[in-house]
């Protein structure tokens, strides 16, 4: 017998209420056009989990607010049931639109591969995803034994890429103009990050200290001290928060969706260093963009192709392919709890094949309130046509060449 904790309970709660129809639906969509006279094949996706609880010292130890912070029901890292909430809505959303596409059925089993990375949150939103995708079928999520690396999410930790932490900070170093100047650049975050702790403490209520960027004892990984590190769990977290219904206050300014796009900003500085820096992002992305890669000129029976990771993965994935991740909600770059990038594989009548690329989130705000909307934007891939779509054969190169060598 498999017995259920809390949070597992309330998780299929909340997703038996979505697939039986007593909250949500997917009744509101923003979608660009398909291309003109091109039919849709294969949809290869990248998407970070849902919503979850802090992690463990997300908020630093010593981070002064006013008030207490909420309590959490669910436990610290996992899923919650309004993330898994908002990742069905998503699906039935998704698998809506590939459907008026042509690219499913309205009937029978969808021909859908998911594979995810390793965290309970990580396959939890698979299978979230899965039953809003397809209630009636049995989908399964591929992934590791629970917490054990992956290279294909987590390549640093794996030890998977050719990886040079002297080169890679001083890339950073480059791409960023160094901490100090990335420090200056979100000074007015902080501040406004202060007056929604409330902390009443001249000195700041974030326990930062200097800010630098060194490699790791083992070279294998880059460490980053300083405000931007301790700051950007906070300024998460407080859109977890909100997004998770509860109270938007900790005791000084109370943030609504406007601040929490502002404070978004320093969540995604954090992504300037970790992935978004040309070095970075060949390495974060060496593993699952070869996956894509072959899923996108794949030939099989299999519609779409699904990968769930983590807002590193997302990040580096926009940097690598040279746009921006912008979104109702989010600052710019900010990865949106369950929001994915689509890699969209059409044909023409001539058999001949082409990719268009898009982004797919629901705000924080539509995740609080259980709406049924989703947004997708097209974006522009740095070297392919502009406003139009890209020839396969171009996207695969332009992908590939950007990728760092796998180890080995």
């Amino acid at each position: 017998m498999t017995v259920l904790s809390s949070t597992a309970r309330s998780v299929r709660c909340a997703l038996a209420l979505l697939l039986l129809g007593g909250a949500a639906t997917a009744d509101a969509r923003t979608t660009p056009p398909a291309p003109a006279d091109m039919t849709l094949d294969r949809v290869v996706i990248l998407m970070r989990h849902g919503v979850r609880a802090p992690l463990d010292g997300e908020v630093p130890k010593g981070t002064r607010t006013a008030a207490p912070w909420p309590h959490w029901t669910t436990p610290e890292s996992q899923l919650t049931p309004n993330g898994a909430a908002a990742l069905v809505v998503e699906a039935r959303a998704d698998r809506a639109d590939w459907v008026a596409r042509g690219l499913l059925s309205a009937s029978g089993c969808p021909a859908i591969r998911i594979r995810t990375n390793s965290s309970s949150r990580t396959i939890a939103s698979g299978e979230a995803y899965a039953r809003g995708f397809a209630p009636d079928c049995a989908i399964a999520v591929a992934h590791n034994p629970i917490d054990q690396v992956d290279p294909l999410f987590e390549p640093l930790r794996a030890r998977a890429t050719r990886f040079d932490a002297a080169a890679a900070v001083a890339d950073i170093k480059r791409f960023t103009g160094g901490m100090d100047a990335l420090v200056a650049r979100h000074r007015d975050g902080l501040r406004l990050l202060d007056r929604v702790l409330g902390c009443r403490e001249a000195k700041g209520c974030d326990p930062a200290g200097p800010a630098r960027l060194t490699p790791s004892a083992d070279g294998h990984g880059i460490d980053l001290t300083g405000p931007i590190r301790t700051a950007s769990g906070t300024a998460q977290v407080l859109l977890l928060q909100y997004a998770e219904g509860l109270p938007p206050l900790v005791g000084g300014l109370p943030f609504d969706a406007t601040v929490l796009t502002q404070l978004g900003a320093l969540h995604a500085a954090l992504f300037d260093v970790y992935s978004r820096s040309p070095y970075m992002a060949a390495h974060q992305s060496a593993a699952f963009g070869r996956h894509m890669i072959a899923a996108l000129t794949a030939r099989d029976d299999t519609r779409v192709d699904m990968l769930v990771g983590h807002d590193t993965n997302v990040t580096a994935l926009a940097a690598l392919l040279g746009f921006d991740l912008v979104a109702p909600g989010y600052a710019a770059n900010d990865a949106a709890p369950g929001g994915a990038i689509l890699l969209n594989r059409w044909h023409d009548r001539a058999g001949k094949s082409f990719v268009t690329v898009t982004y797919r989130t629901q705000s924080p705000a539509q995740i609080r309130a259980h709406a049924g909307a989703v947004t997708v934007t097209p974006v522009q891939v740095r070297g392919c046509p502009v406003a139009a779509p890209c020839p396969l054969d171009r996207f695969v190169t332009l992908f590939g060449e950007r990728l760092a060598p796998l180890a080995g």
